[in-house]
């Protein structure tokens, strides 16, 4: 294939970032710009790239969808046994990123990881629909399978085994993650490339300290 070369570029104009008006608790930011993205009808606006790495220092990156948040931090569900979940078990560090891109903002977040807790992902595993459930039986997440064929019979046998949808349990290898924020950066695109950034960095006591950082 031929070096090929992309040109697209675009304006950044629609808003601006500063100390001022920021919140002083970066949850509480973080709320205020997902309800923006929501009222805007940003296609999944919980759409995040998660990012982990081997103890080697080799990443791997995926979309998953954010499922919860509070001041504790940011959580998601997954299948332990899965590339991503074995990559937070042995090095329990992640980052996330939301990309907004009709707000024309990023945030950037990133911290230590630990499993939710069991009633929690319980808790969670109830409010899916049905076949989601009996996907999270099917579906030896990561693991190579000979077919699509082979997928769907592992549905149809767990569909068959567990017939009523109000008492499918959640796997036992299937759970939450709750990231830990320990850096929170937000991105707000601006013209001719010096785009706001401001981050906060949690301190040894806890306590949210904010700088900017060059474009």
């Amino acid at each position: 294939m031929e070096p090929r070369t992309t040109h697209a570029r675009k304006e950044y104009e629609q808003a601006a970032l500063d100390e001022a008006t920021i919140a002083r608790d970066p949850i509480h930011q973080f709320a205020a710009w997902y309800d923006a993205a929501v009222a805007a009808g940003v296609p999944e606006p919980e759409a995040m790239t998660l990012s982990t790495a081997t103890p080697d220092g080799r990443p791997s990156a995926r979309i998953v969808l954010l499922r919860g948040f509070d001041s504790r931090g940011f959580c998601f569900f997954t299948n332990y046994d899965s590339r991503k979940g074995r990559e937070l078990t042995a090095n329990p560090h992640a980052s996330l990123t939301f990309h907004w891109a009709d707000l024309e903002r990023q945030v950037r977040i990133e911290g230590l990881v630990e499993q939710t807790t069991a009633a929690e992902s319980d808790e969670y595993f109830r409010t899916r629909p049905s076949t989601s459930r009996i996907g999270a039986w099917s579906s030896p997440q990561s693991e190579v399978i000979p077919d699509r064929a082979a997928l769907e019979t592992l549905f149809a046998r767990f569909r068959a085994e567990h017939p009523d949808d109000v008492a499918i349990p959640r796997p036992p290898n299937w759970g939450g993650f709750r990231i830990l924020p320990e850096r929170i950066e937000f991105w707000q695109g601006r013209p001719s490339r010096l785009h706001d950034r401001l981050v906060f960095r949690s301190d040894s006591g806890g306590a949210w300290m904010l700088e900017r950082l060059a474009p």
